[in-house]
């Protein structure tokens, strides 16, 4: 084993490929960001759980709060849509991900057309729902 670290750390060469050598494609993009979306979701929903737990008060008396604060319709408008945002774009590429299951649309083009049509959808449903 020894012989192996040797050889491999007097290379000068990374142990395994690194993310620097690798092209950026839409895919591998939204790959990333799927993962991340459904992260980031899953610690919003335990901490909307945990802190309607521990909280005094209920959910009313927090959006009175927020009423209160006389916000102006452009930043409330913005705050709805990043917090649907992520919502939106891992709903409709999990959509995504079930038809590759089902073995459809998985050429390179189709990759792309499929991708691309995501985010427009992404885009377009998080300003809708942003604007209830």
């Amino acid at each position: 084993m020894e012989r192996f670290w040797n050889k491999n750390t007097g290379s000068d060469r990374p142990v395994s490929p690194h993310i620097t050598i690798y092209s950026w494609s839409l895919p591998m993009v939204m790959s990333i960001c799927h993962r991340g979306t459904g992260m980031a979701l899953s610690g919003g929903v335990s901490l909307f759980g945990v802190s309607a737990l521990l909280l005094p008060g209920n959910f009313e008396s927090y959006l009175e709060f927020v009423k209160s604060l006389s916000l102006g319709p452009a930043l409330i408008y913005t705050a709805k849509f990043a917090l649907v945002f992520p919502l939106m774009y891992h709903t409709w590429n999990g959509i995504r991900h079930l038809m590759w299951d089902l073995g459809k649309g998985l050429k390179t083009a189709q990759l792309y057309q499929s991708g691309v049509a995501i985010l427009v959808l992404t885009v377009l449903s998080s300003a809708g729902l942003a604007a209830m």
